[in-house]
């Protein structure tokens, strides 16, 4: 049968995929999006569908249309971004959410939050489980966004307890791939164009710390896995991959890809930038049956080829 779906955000990198991915299973798809961060060239080749809906609209606005799902990613999520008009992105995760979830209470819909590992701030215990409760800075200067989340869980699961919404909530840990803005300032994309135009890729701290990198299509599975997995399940679930890798040798690995001649640089680590970040999928195995497919090498080489699409000034 085929399900009418709301995508907030759903201009931006992971919910273009998101609803390309819907679309192709032969859903009616409502793309909503402000193009903050989104971009219509993202979800260009959708338009042409005669079940691809685009709404310019910022969901700290009510939206009234008739639904049966609702994805919920509309919110900046790299630190240039969200930190560029902090108290607005705080509004986007929180008056955003209720606006949502009024939506979802309205029309009886499922709705799944894009909440984010970003809850669990600086973490104490690695890797992170889905009991852990985090360690955050609550006044520092990535605290719109990891505090906006973490508030938007707490609205998500007090809107099921006391009106019995349907409720889904994910927290992705890093994730890339095609449709990563270029100049968003997130490590992968960072590294990749720097790589690509033989500049220096910059590196924060001494390169020792640790990320987790999912790539968008495994991520975009768990997040469809989440939502149509069992009635009383409502997570909240980490989806992300466990493989751990230091930014130095994600920096290595990228100049060998892009056969670059780019060195190195270092420089100061940004205020409350974590040093561990790495999921425990045991619930998501368990409940969805899922764990990333794709390795790293794989998923940058397919990243660089969307990256060098973009990129002018190559080099050999």
């Amino acid at each position: 049968m085929k399900k009418r779906i709301l995508v907030t955000g759903g201009a931006g990198f992971l919910g273009s995929h998101l609803c390309e991915r819907l679309l192709n299973e032969g859903n009616d798809v409502i793309c909503a999006d402000n193009f903050f961060t989104g971009d219509k060239a993202n979800i260009e080749h959708l338009l042409n569908s005669s079940y691809f809906e685009l709404l310019r609209h910022d969901v700290t606005f009510p939206l009234y249309v008739e639904i049966d799902e609702i994805y919920n990613l509309a919110c900046p999520a790299s630190p240039i971004h969200y930190q560029f008009d902090p108290v607005q992105t705080t509004k986007t995760s929180v008056v955003g959410a209720i606006n949502m979830l009024g939506l979802a209470k309205r029309t009886k819909a499922k709705i799944l939050q894009a909440s984010t590992s970003e809850v669990y701030g600086d973490p104490e215990v690695h890797p992170q489980p889905e009991s852990y409760t985090g360690s955050v800075n609550t006044i520092g200067v990535r605290a719109c966004y990891d505090e906006g989340k973490r508030c938007t869980e707490t609205l998500f699961f007090d809107y099921h307890r006391q009106h019995n919404v349907d409720i889904k909530v994910m927290r992705i840990f890093n994730t890339y791939g095609p449709h990563m803005n270029p100049d968003d300032g997130r490590v992968v994309s960072n590294f990749i164009v720097q790589a690509l135009t033989g500049k220096d890729i910059t590196m924060y701290g001494d390169g020792m710390q640790s990320r987790s990198f999912c790539y968008v299509d495994d991520l975009i599975d768990g997040m469809i896995r989440l939502m149509n997995s069992r009635d009383g399940f409502s997570g909240p679930v980490n989806i992300g991959n466990p493989g751990e890798f230091t930014m130095i040798e994600l920096a290595e690995t990228v100049i060998r890809l892009t056969n670059s001649k780019s060195k190195i640089t270092f420089q100061p680590l940004p205020q409350d930038d974590p040093m561990q970040r790495q999921p425990d999928i045991t619930l998501a195995k368990k409940e969805l049956g899922w764990e990333p497919t794709i390795n790293l090498e794989d998923g940058l080489a397919k990243t660089i080829e969307y990256f060098k699409t973009l990129t002018t000034n190559q080099t050999g």
